[in-house]
């Protein structure tokens, strides 16, 4: 775990979040697009075995490298960001947490790895995508919010057809979704050379619907799904 001779402070307009038990720190602006729970679970969920490298499309502040960092032996970690304000604090987040050796920071649009990265370049592609398709829902104001939660810089097919192109045979994609997109999610999957291969429903609470689903598939790999025991966030007392 990392440790830290002092104390940082955050600017007059940033947060800090602490993780586990203080030895990560993370910085996020006040305003505009900050993580949620979606980060945490999906990072939960990710399984990545040792000395495999990773890349998260659409990284934030960093939060998910960040937190895998912590939790796996993953040899390194690539975040890629549209968004550059975005980019610019998970880079100070990777600094501030002394992992630059281990974690990189793109400032790019995710759609033109092709031209910057080789194909199969990574054992693990995740990402915590956008769940509404543009001009579906209210818009955020803020465009920050807006970019994070709407298809408006790219969309679920453009995700999925870099995830396949990054990885290789029997690499390995995890995703966070909206649940009612279940069927658009899988459906694209497929279709880009990537079997659905667990699949867990994440409910609020035990007698509410499931808001968002985790799911991992595999590269070229046969077909087989198994549908996980639903995670219910917040039990009834």
């Amino acid at each position: 775990m990392t440790s830290f001779t002092s104390s940082p402070i955050p600017s007059s307009d940033e947060t800090l979040d602490t993780f586990f038990n203080g030895s990560l720190r993370i910085f996020q602006k006040k305003k505009g697009y900050r993580f949620s729970v979606d980060a945490v679970l999906l990072s939960q969920f990710i399984d990545v075995r040792k000395d495999e490298r990773v890349i998260d499309l659409g990284t934030g502040c960093g939060i998910i490298p960040l937190l895998l960092s912590q939790t796996t032996e993953a040899h390194s970690f690539v975040g890629v960001e549209i968004q550059r304000g975005l980019a610019e604090c998970a880079r100070k987040n990777v600094t501030l947490n002394r992992l630059d050796h281990r974690i990189s920071i793109l400032h790019q649009d995710f759609r033109e790895l092709k031209g910057t990265l080789r194909s199969g370049s990574f054992d693990v592609v995740v990402s915590n995508p956008p769940y509404r398709q543009y001009r579906t829902g209210r818009v955020n104001p803020t465009l920050e919010k807006a970019i994070a939660r709407h298809e408006i810089t790219a969309t679920l097919e453009d995700l999925i057809g870099m995830a396949s192109y990054l990885l290789p045979i029997k690499g390995r994609c995890y995703l966070i979704f909206s649940a009612w997109r279940t069927v658009d999610l899988l459906t694209l999957l497929r279709s880009k050379g990537l079997e659905p291969k667990r699949l867990q429903f994440v409910h609020p609470h035990l007698e509410e619907s499931a808001k968002l689903i985790l799911i991992e598939s595999v590269k070229a790999s046969g077909v087989e799904l198994k549908i996980m025991e639903p995670l219910i966030l917040h039990s009834t007392v």
